[in-house]
């Protein structure tokens, strides 16, 4: 019995150690050249959210705001424009840039347009939703304005559904 708990540690670490972190990733930046380095979020929190503009949740843009002004100092909100439940983000992502700015007044990075589910699912989704790879569950995006938060080591602490508001206590108790 001793054999086989040292023989599951083992590998347990091992898995720890190889797999890759969250701040390993870039991922090409909205409307730009820019290339965002994950990797320069270390020591805040980061809020990974799919986003769309034609969503019923789409007003929680304002809120998402909101919530990076407010923490700042220790989160970093990361959107990732996405198209894929009921083509709701169709436009250019120039017109993504300009609808998020002029109705929302949005600051926070936002990256390319990414699949977050799928075949060409980004690698980044696939780290997020593969437990074998983020260490914590798997997990399926059901639509827009998912959430996950990583920690300040670019761990996975948890995942959110659409309907969990960026300022429910599920989120801001993780921000105190």
């Amino acid at each position: 019995m001793k054999t086989v708990i040292t023989f599951i540690l083992m590998a347990s670490m091992a898995f720890s150690f190889n797999a890759p972190n969250f701040h390993d990733f870039k991922i090409q930046a909205l409307d730009s050249d820019e290339i965002i380095e994950l990797a320069g979020f270390k020591g805040k929190k980061i809020l990974v959210v799919n986003v769309a503009s034609k969503c019923g949740f789409t007003p929680q843009y304002k809120d998402l705001q909101a919530l990076y002004e407010k923490y700042q100092d220790k989160l970093v909100i990361i959107g990732f424009p996405c198209n894929q439940f009921g083509s709701q983000e169709p436009g250019t992502e120039t017109l993504i840039q300009e609808f998020c700015s002029a109705n929302y007044g949005v600051t926070f990075p936002m990256t390319t347009k990414v699949d977050v589910k799928g075949d060409d699912q980004h690698p980044i989704y696939q780290w997020l939703t593969s437990k074998t790879k983020n260490g914590k569950d798997d997990y399926k995006v059901s639509w827009n304005f998912n959430k996950f938060l990583i920690d300040e080591e670019g761990n996975l602490i948890d995942y959110f559904p659409s309907k969990v508001k960026p300022f429910d206590e599920e989120i801001v108790s993780h921000l105190k």
